[in-house]
């Protein structure tokens, strides 16, 4: 019968309470609850018999079996896991960055030890993705992630699609409903989303990538015009995380976490509101979709307690230990087709002068598309560009931003190609 003690009492550790406390979860006995002031969080929906303290070492000292971290932050929570799991107690943690910056370390300590250390609740929140790739395909060699995996984000650009509402009120409406932060920079900036690419593909491919060298761009310059534009595309826009084994090269894994074209007809477009989506695509098994809700505590805490049953259900001693993954480098330079939507005053030769940058370059258009009955003195239209390299057009975007025709700063994102798949 396993014993729990919950550090950490914020919106996802009250969720775990809740469901450990329904009185329907024999054999996972709740034991203690560690918070910092934790006289101003104590609840009288907690069993009686929960031990409350502010005191880490009261833990430490406790006759818990498993401590469950969700404090967040990368300290103390690194040390604290470590010292868990060196005082002999397994750990269940949704401590994406810990996971992503210090998970081989600590998964190497909890291996000596033959105990466990899992962290579902680390990524997309409720999707069983870290099982569902582990375990459900194991027999397959995958070799490429692409996901949906900020919820915050995800939420914000399908209400500015539906809604056509402006970035600072999609943000607005996520923070009112408890997805995204007061500081929402981790979700908007792809940071979040950063560390879980890192979690899987060491997890799901086998290649332990340094976390900030997944490049990012943000989300902030996205408009709502961008899914007028998109739609007449036969696209959507997602916040993409991208990973993809690259075979012969020096580096191991092309990675990215950047606003994306997708076609409405891929799953990553079928992801709303504040769900997630990761499709994993292997040789053998092919493309396997995983879908659910990304952001908020009841989905956090649904797969920290999963994990919980998952250690109740193996005992305390964790299966062998696992091979790790290997050390890659990562490639930045995506090869793909681009979208690029221009705001200018417009005036005669704008295309001209595009044109012949593209042409320096090497870059061959596509399409150029411009919706009627705008302002002439703030008029977007978009350039579709054939597949080319995404550092020859940072180059050539470059020297069009020296342009004085620009009534606000051109933005780009690539376009995933429609029916891609893994092979």
């Amino acid at each position: 019968m396993p014993r729990i003690a919950l550090v950490g009492f914020g919106t996802v550790g009250r969720s775990v309470a809740r469901i450990l406390s329904d009185g329907d979860r024999d054999p996972l006995v709740l034991s203690h609850v560690c918070n910092r002031q934790v006289e101003r969080k104590v609840v009288d929906w907690v069993p009686p018999a929960v031990a409350w303290t502010s005191d880490f070492e009261d833990v430490l000292r406790s006759d818990a079996d498993v401590v469950v971290e969700v404090i967040g932050g990368l300290e103390p929570a690194a040390s604290w896991i470590r010292r868990a799991l060196e005082a002999g107690k397994s750990v269940v943690t949704a401590n994406k960055q810990v996971m992503a910056r210090a998970g081989a370390e600590l998964m190497q300590v909890a291996a000596d030890r033959r105990l466990h250390l899992l962290f579902e609740a680390a990524v997309a929140g409720g999707v069983p993705i870290i099982r569902g790739v582990r375990e459900g395909l194991a027999g397959d060699r995958l070799q490429r992630v692409l996901g949906v995996l900020n919820g915050t984000c995800n939420y914000m650009l399908t209400r500015m699609e539906d809604g056509q509402v402006s970035f600072d009120d999609a943000l607005r409406e996520a923070q009112d409903r408890g997805y995204a932060e007061a500081d929402p920079t981790a979700d908007v900036d792809g940071g979040d989303a950063q560390a879980k690419l890192a979690i899987l593909s060491a997890v799901g491919l086998g290649r332990r990538i340094a976390v900030d060298a997944i490049p990012l761009r943000s989300i902030r310059p996205v408009e709502p015009v961008d899914f007028q534009y998109a739609r007449r595309l036969g696209c959507t826009i997602r916040q993409v995380s991208r990973a993809e084994v690259l075979d012969g090269a020096g580096t191991d894994v092309m990675a990215s976490v950047q606003p994306m074209l997708v076609p409405v007809a891929s799953p990553l477009a079928r992801a709303e509101g504040s769900q997630n989506v990761v499709v994993v695509g292997g040789p053998h098994g092919g493309e396997t979709a995983f879908r659910g809700f990304g952001a908020g505590g009841d989905p956090t805490a649904v797969a920290v307690v999963s994990d919980l049953e998952a250690i109740a259900r193996t005992g305390s001693t964790a299966p062998r230990y696992r091979r790790p993954a290997a050390e890659a480098g990562v490639e930045t330079d995506f090869e793909a087709s681009q979208y690029l939507r221009f705001v200018i005053v417009d005036r005669p030769g704008i295309i001209a002068s595009l044109a012949g940058v593209f042409l320096r370059h090497g870059l061959n258009i596509d399409s150029v598309l411009q919706e009627p009955d705008w302002p002439k003195s703030a008029l977007p239209f978009v350039v579709t560009l054939e597949p080319c390299s995404s550092r020859v057009l940072q180059a050539a975007l470059a020297e069009i931003e020296t342009f004085d025709f620009h009534a606000r700063p051109p933005i780009w994102m690539p376009i995933l190609p429609r029916g891609e798949r893994c092979s």
